[in-house]
């Protein structure tokens, strides 16, 4: 169903308010091909309506000819901003951009980050927008659950299906997405509601069985038949099944790197007002997934990159695998059991309330 432009304006104007965003700063809004016209007017009238100075900057798209699927996230190679100085000083110059574009795994985007302009990428389609609006109680959950893994060292994900993978912590942060910036220098994304970090290059062990309703993404596709990947020393070597297993094994070797395969960021869903049916419900090219990702209490990981985080592995090929009924223990404490988060109940409470639209 349709959202309002009304309703749409007034979702903006809170995240906006959350992103701490005051009268007289310079908002550019970045767009491209696929940006959805409601979403970027709506973001115009908001911020406007705020008192910032707005500008819009539409850039042309790139890698069509090298990715298989229509996804921002299918394809993490050159970006619009690749070799445009004119166009990263204008982002530079600015306090907020927001990114209804997608600029996700890009160096440009880190050193745009660095002079303290924020960033926020909202490319959902709008009325998943107005559904997952974010709150401060979403923040303060998912900082609580940032918390506990910056304290630990392991990181051990199993289920009844057959996973069971070891994966250990230090090298890099524990990562929040809470759908606002609301600190200079800070990326976010809305939608989300998630906890994540990286494990230590090399010391992830185990194996990872996919079952019936877990998802591939950016397949978008939900897992119909178990799927077994093997990984050793950071990287699947193997992965086993039918025919998802042999799509995924096909998708994956188009890349032609073998970076591909390391495990990339590993964390859980938060948001409980995302929902694993979503995928059922549009269209594959009509959104990228981030209910997927984001559903309260799946297990999150991936294969690809680690740049994000300030590692040096880039690749364009990154798979994201949100998977339900685990259970995640941080140095032996649970914090998802079967599916469900170990949380305060206080936090739980408040992040399943609607403040928001």
């Amino acid at each position: 169903m349709s959202v309002s432009d009304t309703d749409l304006i007034r979702a903006w104007k809170q995240v906006l308010s959350l992103s701490r965003l005051e009268a007289g700063q310079v908002v550019t809004v970045l767009t491209g091909a696929d940006t959805h016209p409601q979403t970027l007017r709506c973001a115009l009238a908001a911020a406007g309506a705020m008192g910032a100075r707005v500008n819009r900057l539409d850039l042309p798209p790139v890698n069509a000819e090298k990715s298989l699927s229509r996804d921002a996230l299918a394809y993490l190679g050159a970006t619009p901003l690749t070799g445009n100085p004119a166009a990263i000083a204008a982002l530079k110059a600015s306090d907020l951009v927001l990114d209804l574009m997608t600029l996700l795994f890009s160096p440009e985007q880190h050193e745009i980050l660095q002079t303290g302009a924020k960033i926020l990428l909202a490319i959902e389609p709008p009325e998943v927008l107005c559904r997952l609006v974010p709150t401060e109680a979403d923040r303060d959950r998912v900082r609580a659950a940032s918390r506990l893994i910056e304290d630990a060292r392991e990181m051990r994900i199993t289920s009844a299906a057959g996973t069971d993978l070891r994966c250990r912590l230090g090298s890099f942060p524990a990562i929040c997405e809470y759908g606002f910036v609301d600190e200079p220098g800070r990326w976010d994304h809305w939608p989300s509601g998630f906890v994540l970090t990286w494990p230590d290059e090399g010391e992830s062990n185990g194996r990872v069985v996919l079952d019936r309703g877990d998802i591939l993404l950016p397949l978008k596709d939900y897992v119909t038949e178990p799927i077994e990947l093997t990984v050793e020393k950071g990287y699947v070597t193997r992965i086993a099944g039918g025919l998802q297993a042999d799509i995924l094994r096909e998708y994956m070797a188009s890349y032609e790197d073998p970076e591909a395969y390391a495990v990339s960021h590993i964390g859980w869903g938060l948001q409980p007002r995302a929902h694993w049916s979503m995928l059922a419900h549009y269209d594959k090219e009509a959104h990228i997934g981030m209910d997927a990702r984001a559903f309260e209490g799946n297990f999150l990981w991936s294969m690809g990159p680690n740049n994000e985080a300030g590692g040096s592995r880039t690749t364009a090929c990154h798979i994201d695998i949100p998977m339900r009924n685990c259970s995640v223990a941080l140095d032996g404490r649970p914090a998802v059991i079967e599916g469900v988060v170990q949380d305060e109940p206080g936090l739980a409470r408040a992040a399943r309330r609607k403040e928001a639209v």
